[in-house]
């Protein structure tokens, strides 16, 4: 069964340059994405408590996007941040694009949640 796509949106509060970094440079992806992060090139190696998955950068404009694609995910799988400013009040907008099965939905979007109050942590905000 395909799993569904989801997106996701958060205010966070600091720099589009500041979080891009956050989404795409190892050091940082491991202060809150999963404990160790290491990359050749676009291929990258995520870690937590001994489990591990390799993923794919597969797109990327600096300071706006950056796309991963899972190793054993299907073709048009991928999670993917984009990093938005709001016109209006100047906030900084990520928004987390993801697949999930329909069954666990939820837990995917509440992982992300507290993903990202770690990011926020990692960040000072």
């Amino acid at each position: 069964m395909a799993k569904e796509i989801f997106e996701i949106d958060y205010i966070i509060k600091t720099s589009p340059r500041i979080l891009y970094d956050f989404v795409k440079l190892p050091t940082h992806l491991s202060q809150w994405f999963c404990e160790r992060c290491d990359n050749k090139g676009d291929e990258y190696t995520f870690m937590w408590k001994g489990y591990k998955e390799n993923a794919t950068l597969i797109d990327d404009i600096e300071e706006e996007l950056i796309a991963y694609q899972w190793e054993n995910s299907e073709n048009d799988e991928f999670f993917e941040f984009a990093i938005q400013q709001n016109e209006i009040s100047g906030d900084t907008v990520l928004i987390i694009t993801d697949f999930a099965d329909a069954s666990e939905m939820e837990d995917q979007k509440m992982w992300w949640e507290n993903q990202v109050v770690k990011l926020q942590r990692a960040m000072g905000s």
